[in-house]
């Protein structure tokens, strides 16, 4: 990208320059009018001279050799500025200073532009007598060319105004720029441990929006960092316990001698690290649905075809721990535009969670998708202990497990924080509310 200061000095240079043009132009076209004025004025005085001390009347027709000879002044600059002629009432030439001259006979008193017989222009101002005719001309190419150079002597007092005027904007953009250099230099010390914000106090009002953008970035990024550290931590704390376990229970499983109690240690190691790669997938499903991620494909997605695979897919799962799994959906369920992997991660978590609190045996978890308050939505219902009003808020935290669960029922605390994250990511809304069964009424609102 170019300069700012360049860009402003090219296009006030510019304009300065078409302006000078400008006044150049008009100052010579009003010269122009000026000069013909006073010029016209003059050949009216030239041709009322010539009529009242030489009348047409006293002339002869005589070629200008038969003249007398001018003097030799004259005939050292001969390019006279004017030309007179004297006339016969009929338009025969009495006289004329320049025979070298045609011009046109003319009959009426005044100022007119004609042409010569070469084409070239004249200003005629014309005193018709009773005994003749009188004119004086001049060339107009003379009055073109003195306006001209009377409006040439403005260029260079022009050029030298433009050049003040570039040095004086040089200094003022140099002056003036120099909080853009401050908050260019404000945000160069930020880092990552350090993103406090600039600040409006002495910076310009024309680029306050700039330093609240930047200010509002820095608390983003500012944010983003501590949510980061906090997962980092988190996820360190969260790990160091299941592979803790694993070695204890190799350990276990090294030191029995029979049979049976080597077969208990081997399947306590199994789930262990059932539990370890359980709890790795959530933290990668994490990773991956961050509201601020990359933004993902979107699709035309089904919820109710969605909710139907779900269900098929746990329905062996929910067998096994003697909960009865059913999808409630309509044939044609009502759709919504996202990722269709990441919407089922987000039911599939939902619906892994009812499953743990129901109770076996006589637990119910049921998958609908419909509509409510005219949006499109899935819901899942189960009639196991339910969540605490007082808890609702926190239960989509990081790791936030329940006070009082069973350690059986506990899982790796992500489950609806990658809910929380997916939803976001489709501008939908969680909510939890009491399920007619005592349960937990789950709604996502898309």
């Amino acid at each position: 990208m170019r300069s700012i200061r360049r860009r402003l000095l090219v296009w006030v240079l510019g304009a300065l320059s078409v302006g000078a043009a400008v006044l150049l132009a008009v100052s010579y076209w009003a010269l122009l009018g000026e000069l013909d004025e006073v010029f016209d004025e003059s050949l009216k005085q030239v041709a009322l001279a010539v009529a009242e001390h030489h009348p047409p009347g006293a002339a002869t027709a005589l070629p200008r050799s038969a003249l007398p000879p001018l003097p030799h002044v004259y005939e050292e600059d001969a390019d006279f500025d004017y030309v007179t002629f004297t006339w016969s009432l009929d338009g025969r030439l009495l006289y004329a200073s320049d025979a070298s001259v045609k011009l046109p006979f003319r009959h009426t008193n005044g100022s007119d532009e004609v042409r010569a017989d070469g084409g070239e222009r004249w200003h005629v101002y014309t005193v018709v007598r009773s005994d003749g005719v009188v004119q004086a001309a001049q060339r107009a190419s003379l009055r073109r060319l003195l306006a001209a150079g009377t409006a040439a002597y403005l260029l260079v007092p022009l050029l030298l105004l433009i050049a003040l005027i570039g040095v004086l904007l040089v200094i003022a953009l140099r002056r003036g720029l120099q909080p853009l250099d401050r908050a260019a230099q404000s945000v160069a010390e930020r880092s990552a441990v350090s993103l406090a914000p600039i600040g409006e106090a002495g910076m310009p009002r024309e680029i306050h929006p700039l330093v609240r953008a930047i200010d509002g970035l820095m608390a983003r990024l500012a944010e983003a960092f501590r949510v980061q550290r906090q997962f980092v931590a988190d996820a360190a704390h969260e790990l160091r316990s299941p592979i803790t376990a694993l070695r204890l229970q190799l350990q276990l499983l090294e030191r029995t001698h029979d049979d049976a109690a080597r077969q208990a240690a081997t399947q306590e190691l199994k789930a262990g690290i059932e539990r370890a790669q359980h709890l790795i997938e959530q933290l990668l499903a994490l990773s991956r649905v961050e509201p601020e991620g990359p933004p993902s494909a979107e699709d035309t997605v089904d919820l109710g075809e969605l909710a139907r695979g779900v269900v098929a897919a746990l329905s062996i799962q929910a067998e096994h721990l003697g909960v009865d799994l059913g999808a409630d959906t309509p044939a044609s369920g009502p759709t919504t535009r996202g990722d269709r992997q990441q919407l089922q991660i987000l039911l599939t978590n939902l619906v892994e969670n009812a499953l743990r609190h129901a109770p076996s045996g006589t637990g119910v978890v049921d998958v609908r998708a419909g509509v409510l308050a005219q949006r499109p939505a899935l819901q899942v219902l189960d009639n196991g202990p339910g969540i605490a009003a007082a808890e609702r808020e926190r239960v989509f935290d990081r790791f936030y497990r329940g006070d009082g669960q069973p350690a059986a029922q506990q899982g790796s605390g992500l489950g609806l924080a990658i809910v929380k994250a997916i939803a976001q990511r489709h501008r939908a809304d969680v909510s939890l509310h009491d399920a007619p069964a005592g349960g937990l009424d789950v709604r996502v609102l898309f």
